[in-house]
């Protein structure tokens, strides 16, 4: 090959290698070496549980929002040390569903004078609770459908380039997953917490909240935990 013609191809690759565009900051964010950590297993009281139910403007993460999340940090035998509530401001109110408002009551007007924040200030507020409550303790989120509050947590948290995993191990637990296995095949929190014996959020719209769907959360995993070995309430 021509020596000019190599410098040529040598130019062009280089260009190409030195133009490439850096990862987004949330992906740095989320790709940080984090320090190795025991196995909850081994060492239990090391660990935390963040229970996390959202509400949202429809079921599409990135083209819906959050539009409130509630958040409980719990021991890993569910003692409950603190809890957080945000209303969040979302950026396109427009695409608000009729599904989401039946349930949830949105309405941009009432949120600003309920105080809502912006996702920006929603992320930080998050992260500033975590750190206080949680410190450097390892934590698992835990929600009722978990690929559906960590898929709008993710978003959320891209707003403002930052990543979940600035708080959160990597594994993340899901409630009708473990009382599947324990032969509960209920798929609806409420129907959960009837045949556990614990008491339900409210399904008033007005008073159907984050923190309301966190609490119940944490109630059917204490009552999980107490279920004797074999047994199937409300078999």
């Amino acid at each position: 090959m021509r020596p000019v013609l190599v410098g040529l191809l040598i130019g062009v690759s280089t260009a190409c290698t030195s133009g490439r565009a850096s990862p987004p900051a949330y992906v740095q964010a989320a790709d940080v070496r984090r320090a190795e950590v025991r196995s909850p297993a081994d060492v239990p009281r090391d660990w935390l549980l963040a229970f996390i139910d959202v509400e949202t403007t429809g079921l599409v993460p990135g083209w819906h929002e959050m539009i409130d999340i509630g958040i409980a940090l719990a021991t890993v035998d569910g003692h409950v040390l603190d809890t957080l509530f945000l209303r969040i401001q979302p950026l396109h109110p427009e695409r608000l569903s009729p599904g989401a408002r039946a349930v949830n009551a949105f309405d941009a007007e009432r949120w600003k004078a309920l105080g809502a924040v912006g996702p920006v200030a929603a992320a930080d507020s998050i992260v500033a609770f975590h750190r206080r409550v949680a410190g450097s303790r390892p934590t698992l989120m835990v929600a009722f459908n978990s690929q559906f509050d960590a898929a709008f947590l993710d978003h959320l948290f891209r707003e403002s380039g930052r990543s979940w995993r600035e708080m959160y191990h990597y594994f993340v637990l899901d409630l009708p997953s473990m009382a599947w296995s324990l032969g509960l095949r209920d798929l609806r929190a409420d129907l959960l917490a009837q045949r556990l014996g614990v008491p339900d959020e409210p399904h008033v719209a007005e008073h159907h909240t984050g923190i309301t769907g966190a609490m119940v959360n944490v109630r059917i995993y204490q009552a999980l935990l107490r279920l004797p070995a074999g047994s199937t309430p409300g078999r």
